[in-house]
């Protein structure tokens, strides 16, 4: 059954943490979620029966679904709050005020307060967050305020006020929680060491801290304070859970665009994140087709001037990943670690993202289109006369020369065959000979084709380098089919693929399909000689003289030494013994085999 473009639109959404926007048929935004898991959650839309006349009433209107990848559920939680404040969607309720997340906010004055605000000012005080829970900051504040003593009075503390006596110490200086620095009783250096000591602990590096708190609470259960222990242990469980830093909300970035490029043989996508204030406030990625042979600088100098024209940005600051020319007027940052380096990699992340989904809408809508993109890229990718609908691949396995295996996997079309999958026993090869089994299997396998009638490959790879190559090229040597099969191998290493007579080896863009395609026929072709090489080795291994008994099977020969624990118990055992683990006929031709042994 064909789906509809918006069931197409969910089937390939990832399984991530994100943001999801919904948009009607005029692409008006109409609502804006999260979710731990983007598919589970926005798929929930579409299958429950909701009881809420609005939400049944927004799922008609949807026609299109856009999304942002991030990396937490957390950074999902604050790019929602931020995306429903910057763009007000008509169906979302939650989140429309004024209100945001909490920040710990230390003040820019002479003897700094800390406290808990919703509001950013920008007055050069410092903003610690976003938090997603306000119990996690009073937490905070709550330790800090325990290790250090901090004044909370809104008071003008300079130099001359305070000189002058104008201050008097307050309750907070008698009962411990402030050194009176409004009467100079703390010096100016002596308070700025522990605010010092305080940032430390809201970047996360709170460990002696929490040290601190405890050795507090061992004290106290000591003293038999098992509430105020407890009270402690709560503190500490949340400080565990604390994230100082979000890559989606930063205070320290202001407004700024990011700009991320991916590209391969025939389009580049490029990532935009729009921030305002620090915030992620819009993601859009534009896919460009090639046409020439252009650089990923020239495509993203292209998509930049375009996107900021169609978002009208005025921003004069931009992050991208690589150099770009875009005159005097932009200042041009490449960001190399921190905060500005984590929001590009966010943006070439979503890039990544779009690109997949690309490919998997033309795998649902157009599966044809896509095979028949895909042979022609690996025809010219791997210089073949022909589109290699049938590809086979080869690989031997053994472990110190026992059991040697080898298999053959089967991909059409770009895609495994697994019913045409094949292993081989060496039979011919003594010792471990990786080129001699390969010779062997790859002359049975054709052999056997031609004999039967069967179609043969137009490609056939062998997982090894030059040594490999050329066994295989024998066996086709010796059935005449040199020249009516491609045959290449393939190197681990630096993934090498090498043309018989062609000393100089290929190399493929890490990027390409082709090269996707065939390292995935190589793992599969290894992992299924593995498990057969496996269960090889496991038969052989628990072979016994039970299996020469005549009417013994395998499943008598466990049951006895399952109960007998051994074969010399088994052979030492009384008839009767016998006789209750496998009957009265089986018991007699177990005691007649060891009779005739011993005779």
């Amino acid at each position: 059954m064909e789906l509809s473009p918006l069931e197409v639109q969910i089937k390939i959404l990832p399984s991530t943490p994100g943001v999801y926007q919904y948009y009607d048929k005029d692409h008006k935004l109409l609502y804006v979620g999260k979710a731990k898991n983007l598919k589970k959650r926005v798929s929930s839309y579409f299958t429950k029966n909701h009881d809420s006349y609005r939400i049944k009433s927004m799922v008609k209107k949807i026609v299109t679904i856009e999304h942002i990848v991030v990396e937490t559920e957390m950074d999902a939680l604050l790019l929602e709050n931020s995306l429903i404040k910057n763009r007000n969607p008509r169906y979302n309720i939650m989140l429309r005020d004024d209100k945001t997340y909490p920040w710990l906010c230390i003040k820019n004055e002479r003897f700094p307060r800390i406290f808990l605000t919703r509001r950013m000012i920008k007055d050069g005080s410092e903003y610690y967050g976003p938090f997603s829970s306000v119990k996690t900051v009073r937490a905070l504040l709550d330790l800090i305020k325990g290790l250090y003593p901090l004044r909370t009075c809104k008071y003008d503390l300079s130099a001359d006020k305070i000189n002058a006596g104008k201050y008097k110490v307050c309750l907070e200086y008698h009962i411990g929680n402030c050194a009176g620095p409004c009467e100079n009783l703390m010096s100016e250096t002596a308070y700025a060491q522990n605010i010092d000591n305080v940032r430390n602990i809201v970047k996360g590096d709170y460990k002696n801290a929490a040290k601190h708190f405890e050795s507090q609470m061992m004290e106290l259960a000591g003293n038999m304070q098992f509430e105020d222990a407890q009270r402690i242990k709560e503190k500490l469980e949340i400080l565990t859970k604390y994230q100082s830093k979000s890559t989606v909300v930063n205070s320290k970035i202001t407004d700024v665009d990011v700009f991320s490029l991916i590209s391969d043989e025939t389009h580049a996508y490029v990532n935009y994140l729009q921030l305002s204030h620090g915030a992620i406030v819009r993601s859009h990625t534009l896919e460009i087709k090639k046409k020439l042979e252009e650089t990923d600088q020239e495509l993203l100098e292209i998509a930049i001037i375009e996107l900021r024209q169609r978002f009208n940005s005025q921003c004069k600051e931009i992050y991208v990943p690589f150099k770009v020319a875009l005159g005097d007027q932009i200042k041009v940052t490449i960001p190399q670690l921190g905060d500005k380096k984590k929001i590009v990699d966010l943006s070439l992340r979503n890039a990544k993202f779009f690109r997949q989904e690309q490919f998997k809408t033309i795998k649902i809508v157009d599966p044809d289109r896509h095979v028949k993109r895909l042979m022609a890229q690996m025809k010219a990718d791997l210089r073949l006369d022909v589109e290699p609908t049938h590809i086979e691949c080869f690989d031997n396995s053994n472990i110190q020369g026992t059991n040697p295996v080898a298999a053959c996997v089967v991909f059409k079309n770009g895609k495994p065959s697994k019913k045409d999958y094949r292993n081989f026993n060496i039979k011919t090869v003594e010792g471990p000979d990786d080129f001699a089994s390969m010779e062997e299997v790859v002359h049975r396998r054709y052999r056997r084709l031609q004999e039967e009638g069967e179609p043969l490959p137009q490609l056939v790879v062998v997982d090894g380098g030059k040594g490999q190559l050329s066994s295989g090229l024998k066996a086709l040597d010796r059935l005449g089919l040199r020249g009516k099969i491609t045959i290449i191998g393939i190197a681990k290493r630096l993934e090498e693929l090498f043309y018989p007579n062609d000393p100089v080896p290929l190399y493929l863009d890490k990027r390409s399909e082709t090269l996707k395609v065939i390292q995935q026929m190589r793992n599969e072709a290894h992992r299924f000689g593995i498990t057969h090489h496996r269960n090889k080795r496991s038969k052989q291994a628990i072979e016994t003289e039970l299996d020469n008994i005549p009417g013994i099977g395998e499943k008598t020969a466990v049951d006895l030494l399952r109960h007998f624990r051994s074969v010399k118990r088994i052979k030492e055992a009384s008839k009767k013994e016998l006789e209750t683990v496998v009957g009265v006929s089986r018991a007699q031709k177990i005691i007649d085999f060891y009779n005739d042994e011993s005779e």
